[in-house]
């Protein structure tokens, strides 16, 4: 075989060996395969690197930002945070530090000099319960929590096996069954009072929460407000209470509980007037207190006998402090305050349109569970905390929300942070926005 022949026949079984690959991986590609496992993250290119970039576009308010993001947080699995709560010994307490991302410094000189204490009454879903406590969770601060005595009892061993863990966070020693719009929720902060009025921390200020808050401002922030505009003074927001305000507190109400039913109704009895001749006030159920504050609550006459007063009125908690808080000679008053106080950002329903741009989510008793086209109005809010979040609901809300609180936070620290303390081993962007 001359040489031009042999040249021919190695490029003919080039190309042969060539035919044959191409026709194996056509067989191969067009033969249905064994059915595979759907993919645990979404995959479309809508989703990128998932959450990091939709929670940028979100937090940027990107108009089709919510519409992507609820495809994507319904296409993805999300994770269990509370595994080992459920069973007492299941998981020793450094792990449950670790596995559950707790600050367990203080991050700067100023935060560790200023304690605060926090009242959170909670009575479901464990879960947005930990993402709230692990937010706001410093060693300086001392925590009461109140857990509805109605809750299931596994709801309550878990709070319990998470608490035991930390030596300034404990169970309120009397606990209340707690009904919407009754004067057990206002004994219920009452009860957490006395613990905390008793204990042996130095706190400066008490906030109460519900399990439904979640933090806009960081630790230091709130200290550096409280410090800045209201250094010993007491936030209530509030006004005299309106005339379309006065059958809470004209007629009584009794808190009524059978077999899984509970709520507050009126009676024909008509109430008497205030004691002491007190104006009676209307405001938010949140407040910031001084220490001081707290004990002239639980100790003064005219604060018990508001007390006392109170108990068959509706939503007590909605004119108890803020009336009390305006008494010229209570500690830290400010009886010429009206609705200062950045306290708690609602999206009330009666306010849309005129304070905000209406709910994205959904509204419950007139107030917007956030929805994902929520979180560039909550993260530009001037507000200490917002409420009312759903994590079952909202998820991807949640996950946006805290992963950008726990970068905030860290780059505020004047400590170099510990691994743990970190919610995400790598960020795609950060989250540098309106940090």
């Amino acid at each position: 075989m001359n040489q031009l022949d042999a040249t021919k026949s190695g490029f003919l079984v080039c190309i042969g060996i060539c035919i044959f690959i191409f026709i194996f991986l056509y067989v191969r590609n067009t033969t249905p395969d064994e059915p595979k496992e759907e993919p645990t993250y979404p995959e479309s290119t809508e989703c990128g690197f998932y959450p990091d970039e939709i929670c940028s576009a979100l937090f940027e308010g990107k108009g089709a930002a919510p519409q992507i993001g609820q495809l994507c947080q319904q296409n993805t699995q999300q994770t269990e945070i509370t595994p080992c709560l459920g069973t007492p010994g299941s998981c020793n307490c450094s792990l449950i530090f670790q596995r559950l991302h707790f600050i367990t410094r203080p991050l700067s000189a100023e935060e560790g000099n200023f304690s605060l204490a926090y009242i959170i009454t909670i009575h479901k879903e464990l879960a947005m319960f930990v993402k709230l406590l692990r937010a706001i969770y410093v060693p300086q601060n001392v925590y009461c929590i109140h857990i509805d005595e109605k809750s299931p009892q596994n709801y309550k061993t878990a709070v319990k096996n998470l608490v035991d863990c930390f030596e300034n966070i404990f169970i309120s020693s009397k606990r209340e069954t707690v009904i919407y719009g009754g004067f057990s929720r206002l004994q219920a902060d009452i009860n957490c009072m006395k613990d905390l009025a008793s204990s042996t921390f130095q706190w400066k200020y008490v906030i109460n929460l519900c399990g439904q808050d979640y933090p806009i401002k960081t630790n230091k922030e709130i200290i550096q407000y409280i410090k800045s505009k209201w250094n010993g003074k007491n936030m209530t927001p509030g006004v005299i209470q309106p005339a379309h305000m006065k059958y809470r507190t004209h007629q009584s109400y009794k808190e009524y509980v059978h077999q899984g039913n509970a709520y507050v109704y009126p009676t024909k009895k008509e109430k008497k007037d205030p004691p002491h001749n007190l104006t009676i006030y209307f405001g938010s159920a949140y407040y910031v207190l001084t220490r001081q504050f707290v004990e002239f609550a639980l100790t003064d006459i005219r604060a018990k006998d508001l007390l006392e007063w109170s108990k068959d009125t509706y939503s007590p908690d909605e004119h108890y402090w803020v009336t009390l808080n305006r008494l010229r000679d209570a500690p830290g008053s400010t009886p010429n305050a009206d609705w200062e106080g950045h306290i708690r950002a609602i999206k009330w329903k009666d306010m849309e349109g005129i304070v905000h741009n209406g709910c994205k989510g959904h509204y419950v008793r007139n107030i917007c569970v956030y929805g994902l086209g929520d979180l560039q109005w909550i993260i530009e809010s001037p507000h200490l905390f917002a409420n009312k979040f759903e994590l079952a609901t909202y998820p991807l809300v949640m996950e946006c929300l805290e992963r950008r609180y726990r970068l905030k936070v860290l780059n505020q620290a004047e400590i170099p942070s510990e691994s743990h303390w970190h919610l995400q081993e790598t960020s795609y962007f950060n989250m540098k926005i309106n940090i």
